[in-house]
């Protein structure tokens, strides 16, 4: 006969399912309360959802490259990758804002860095292959470098 004791399997795994169900309701609901459906669109408004990005969507919006969203230099342009990095930085910036540990001022990450790096060359490939960037390559220094406040404008740019 089955006993109705804790150590039942078939009770520890309805627990375990009922735990699971519970945990993604609750995902489900903090995506959703927080306008987490913002994430998997390509509107750079997604991005003041968080109020410490209001100072880099306002120098986008007077950058030369307004009319560029902020996953074509954001995130790679392969499906997967792209879809990769949406996850990664949007689950970072959920626990970020939600527990209160943001940096005051935004910086780019190393793997961050690489992205926008060969989302600049996508797009400038005739500039990152003349004479004057062939150096530049060569001393492997990155577009960011000299052009940093191109894509979010600064009276520091130098292109």
């Amino acid at each position: 006969m089955f006993t109705d004791r804790p150590s039942d399997p078939r009770r520890i795994g309805r627990r375990i399912v009922l735990s699971v169900v519970l945990v993604g309701a609750l995902a489900l609901l903090a995506f959703l309360a927080a306008d987490g459906t913002s994430y998997l669109m390509d509107e750079p408004e997604a991005c003041t959802g968080c109020h410490v990005m209001q100072p880099q969507y306002a120098s986008w919006q007077a950058s030369r490259h307004r009319f560029v969203v902020c996953n074509d230099c954001h995130t790679p342009a392969d499906p997967f990758g792209r879809a990769m990095t949406k996850v990664r930085s949007g689950s970072s910036h959920a626990w970020a804002y939600s527990t209160g540990r943001y940096p005051q001022e935004i910086r780019i990450r190393p793997d961050s860095g690489r992205i926008v790096q060969d989302a600049c060359r996508r797009c400038h490939v005739e500039k990152s292959e003349s004479a004057h960037h062939g150096g530049v390559e060569r001393e492997a220094r990155r577009c960011l470098d000299c052009h940093r406040h191109v894509g979010h404008s600064d009276s520091r740019s130098t292109s």
